[in-house]
């Protein structure tokens, strides 16, 4: 059983390669629980990726950009795809059932274009200015953290829908355990975090649980509920949000020492 619900999350939320299993309820009953192991490989490619840059003496561009393309090629964009629907959705200022069939258009719009390209910017930006190991390791961190909310958010929060790809892994979840879980993951992440490095630790943490509380503000206010795209909008904004406030206050701190 959790084997299969391993398997069934990385099905889902990666792109890599899994055997084979019926796509049935009772093999998505802890997919959930399982969802931030898919940040973890990210995690260690990033860390991969930093050790190599280091041997070659590569530059910061280049850096920031690989580091900005490894979680895409990772999880093959289902995420940024869900920031790009919202992107749409939230830029038309429309009812919030025409919002919702908006998120459902699975043509890109302009304002999402627009968005996408700041985020990817930004994003690559970031990454640049945290070349160094022990910002590395609190970055990957991270991606960590941000699954694990994303996956209390599935099991904790009001639906806008009644059916969609949220839906067929929040509903057959076994909420109890699963919010165990992800609650032990969060803790250990910012714990871990703190002790690499107290106030960029603390800074990011603060951030990442700042994005689910605005999350779920907008979700409730914006539509009512959530859905798999806000799932993935909110995933990557946690995720920027996070990166921002480490290098930010890495570089408050070092400019006041």
């Amino acid at each position: 059983m959790f084997i299969n619900s391993l398997i069934s999350a990385f099905s889902m939320y990666s792109r890599i390669p899994m055997p084979r299993i019926e796509w049935k309820e009772e093999n998505r009953r802890f997919a959930l629980c399982f969802f931030p192991l898919v940040g973890a490989v990210i995690g260690a490619l990033l860390l991969l990726w930093d050790f190599v840059s280091d041997i070659l003496g590569i530059g910061d561009l280049l850096f920031g950009a690989v580091c900005t393309v490894i979680p895409i090629l990772v999880t093959g964009g289902i995420h940024l795809d869900g920031f790009c629907d919202v992107c749409d959705a939230k830029a038309s200022y429309a009812p919030k059932e025409k919002a919702l069939e908006i998120m459902s258009d699975s043509h890109i719009g302009a304002f999402a274009a627009i968005s996408l390209g700041a985020y990817l910017l930004l994003d690559a930006a970031f990454f640049s200015e945290a070349n160094d190991n022990h910002l590395m390791l609190l970055i990957d961190c991270t991606f960590i953290q941000s699954r694990a909310l994303s996956g209390l958010g599935a099991v904790t929060l009001k639906c806008a829908k009644k059916d969609g790809t949220l839906q067929s892994f929040s509903l057959p979840a076994h909420k109890n355990i699963t919010v165990i879980v992800l609650a032990a993951v969060l803790l250990g992440c910012l714990c871990a975090m703190v002790c690499i490095e107290p106030v960029s630790g603390l800074a990011g943490s603060v951030g990442g649980l700042l994005s689910f509380y605005y999350y779920r503000s907008f979700a409730y206010k914006r539509f009512g509920g959530i859905t798999g795209d806000l799932a993935g909008y909110f995933l990557q904004i946690c995720e920027l949000t996070m990166l921002i406030c480490i290098v930010i206050s890495d570089k408050i701190v070092s400019a006041l020492m």
